[in-house]
């Protein structure tokens, strides 16, 4: 392989690991908003773990990916000094919080695709991302378990909390499908092994989803229609909100640290 070669697979590599990284920073930062807000104290105690497991997640990709990016930038710099269109999140993980149905739901149908992407990146054949899948996928396990609970629960609950749910996946079910919509970056490190294609995954979610959707009575929507642009940077107009939210202390006294 050329150096070229070498560099370009650098830069495809850096721009998939933002992707893993970025989607569990803008989650974990939108799950964060609900701490000293949920309903029940046991919801935020919940909740506030939840959003720890997805930051700690965040920074293991994202300090691989300053790494082999080669450029000096970190796990902070990546998550505090990166603009919008510089980051590579599903546009479903910034989609705001609203009511706990909604929550739960962006929740779930996150849950859901990242365990089986997880597995899969088990049997990557690059051994940090492996052994990053590896530490992750007990979490998001669990994260599944209780998010796909709470959504039977509330969706087979009163006629209030079913409407809710309902609501909830009418609402965010079209920004789904971005997570199996596949570009040269993951043909490129689907070929190599690294990871698997997106849309590969798609038949075993849809199976999950349709599952949970079926025992909460809901009424799973028909249309195949998905926004899709945040993995390349083109996003709603809330990530902006979250990250002057997210990023200020950083922003406002730079170079500070702990």
């Amino acid at each position: 392989m050329t150096a070229e070669n070498d560099i370009i697979a650098s830069d495809i590599l850096f721009e998939w690991l933002l992707r893993r990284g970025d989607t569990a920073l803008i989650l974990g930062h939108r799950v964060s908003e609900w701490c000293g807000h949920s309903p029940v104290l046991e919801e935020d105690i919940a909740l506030a773990n939840v959003a720890l497991d997805l930051i700690g997640q965040a920074r293991l990709w994202l300090s691989y990916a300053g790494e082999v990016e080669g450029k000096g930038r970190g796990e902070n710099e990546l998550a505090f000094l990166r603009d919008a269109w510089d980051f590579r999140n599903y546009l479903l993980a910034e989609q705001p919080n609203g009511d706990f149905g909604k929550t739960l739901m962006r929740q779930f149908l996150i849950d859901a695709h990242q365990v089986l992407l997880l597995e899969a990146l088990e049997r990557s054949s690059d051994e940090r991302i492996a052994e990053i899948a590896a530490k992750a996928g007990k979490e998001v396990a669990y994260h599944l378990d209780r998010s796909a609970d709470l959504v039977i629960r509330l969706g087979d609950g009163t006629p209030e909390s079913r409407q809710r749910m309902q609501t909830a996946l009418d609402t965010l079910w079209p920004y789904a499908g971005e997570m199996f919509i596949g570009d040269r970056i993951d043909d490129a490190l689907s070929c190599s092994g690294v990871a698997p294609a997106p849309e590969s995954l798609r038949l075993q979610w849809q199976e999950t989803v349709e599952n949970v959707i079926a025992q909460a009575t809901l009424e799973l929507p028909q249309s195949e229609f998905s926004h899709a642009g945040g993995t390349t940077g083109r996003h709603s107009e809330h990530l902006g909100h979250l990250l002057a939210e997210m990023q200020f202390l950083q922003r406002a006294y730079p170079g500070a640290t702990w």
